[in-house]
């Protein structure tokens, strides 16, 4: 009589279970792997100012998506070659989502999105776009010209100064808007501006900071990275805002208020979009409506009007009432840029380039 094969059936199909089993153990632990988020700064964590604010978004995301994500970052990268490098050995190593958080790595995350197509790729303040990198920005000049009502309402000599990195429209905004604030409530301000070519050199922002003061500005401000502008008021008893992050802890008599940025709702947002697969890239710019922008606590210093004047113009520039640019807007050769009724335009402001009346000199070429 012929054997039985039943047996051996039984052990295949057993075999055959156990490794249908392990292959879907093997899926669903693949399934519930972190997402591996990367990103790339252009100047150190420290305690305060740009990168400071984007590390408390990492944080924050961290903290929303707890298991879900795990994070890593590589900090004062520069802008150019080294930002390309540092991309493509976190997309080599596994990050399946990067934040690149400065203007300048536009091209670098452009050119390596392009060789990691399966990997998720975010810049803050750029412009270019692919099927796999979206922008993100936020509309600084919300604050820039709340901060500058502020401003035209404590000045004594009506001078104010300005220390900036580069001449690009996201910088020109904030120089334009601080004025454009200054002016509606104190026709007589005017901005001298000092631009340092770098994003962190606490140095040269010092340096400049006090150039301003001696130049006659009692006021203060800056579109750099570190604290030293707010530093320099300080010891030189003369008022100043903070940017990106609150500073006051570096001028507690100097330090009015501050432009701050928050980024932690848009990266937990990023990160569940990309978790759960519905990723799309695209071209974000949010301000005060969307919380992307808030203005630090005042300083007790600002008068009670002056904070209830703030208030209400804050109000105003979320139900979209007022806008920083409406017309008439005239550059301060005389020539004018928007016309009375009119607003500008998105795609107009992303192309800034000239002063409003009000700013002294030239805007110097890129």
């Amino acid at each position: 009589m012929k054997p039985s094969s039943q047996p051996s059936s039984r052990v295949t199909r057993w075999a055959l279970g156990l490794a249908a089993g392990a292959v879907l153990a093997a899926g669903a632990a693949l399934a519930q792997a972190p997402l591996k988020v990367g990103f790339v700064y252009v100047s150190p964590v420290g305690d305060a100012g740009w990168t400071y604010q984007h590390d408390q978004g990492r944080k924050e995301m961290e903290k929303a998506l707890s298991g879900k994500v795990e994070t890593k970052f590589v900090e004062n990268v520069p802008e150019g070659a080294d930002a390309e490098r540092v991309i493509r050995e976190l997309a080599s190593s596994g990050n399946k989502l990067i934040f690149t958080t400065s203007f300048g790595y536009m091209n670098p995350t452009i050119k390596v999105a392009a060789q990691f197509p399966n990997s998720v790729f975010e810049h803050a303040t750029g412009y270019k776009t692919a099927k796999n990198v979206g922008i993100y920005n936020a509309r600084f000049y919300e604050g820039r010209y709340l901060c500058g009502v502020i401003a035209g309402k404590m000045t004594k000599s009506n001078v104010a100064g300005y220390v900036a990195a580069f001449p690009i429209p996201e910088v020109v905004q904030g120089i334009n808007a601080f004025t454009q604030g200054m002016r509606s409530v104190n026709p007589k301000a005017e901005l001298k501006v000092i631009w340092t070519n770098s994003w962190y050199d606490p140095g040269r922002e010092r340096e400049a900071a006090n150039t301003l003061i001696s130049q006659g500005a009692d006021v203060v401000t800056h579109h750099t990275d570190s604290t030293a502008v707010v530093q320099a008021a300080e010891e030189k008893g003369k008022y100043a805002f903070g940017y990106h992050s609150d500073m006051s802890k570096y001028g507690a008599h100097a330090h009015l208020t501050a432009t701050t940025h928050q980024w932690g709702a848009y990266y937990t947002k990023i990160a569940q979009e990309v978790i759960a697969g519905n990723w799309k890239p695209a071209s974000v710019w949010g301000g005060l409506k969307d919380g992307m922008i808030k203005l630090a606590p005042l300083n007790s210093a600002v008068p009670k009007d002056v904070a209830t004047l703030v208030a209400a113009k804050e109000k105003d520039i979320v139900a979209g009432k007022l806008h920083p640019f409406q017309g008439p807007v005239k550059d301060n050769s005389g020539k004018e840029r928007v016309a009375a009724g009119k607003t500008m335009s998105d795609d107009e402001m992303q192309k800034m380039d000239f002063y409003v009346e009000g700013v002294q000199g030239s805007l110097p070429k890129k």
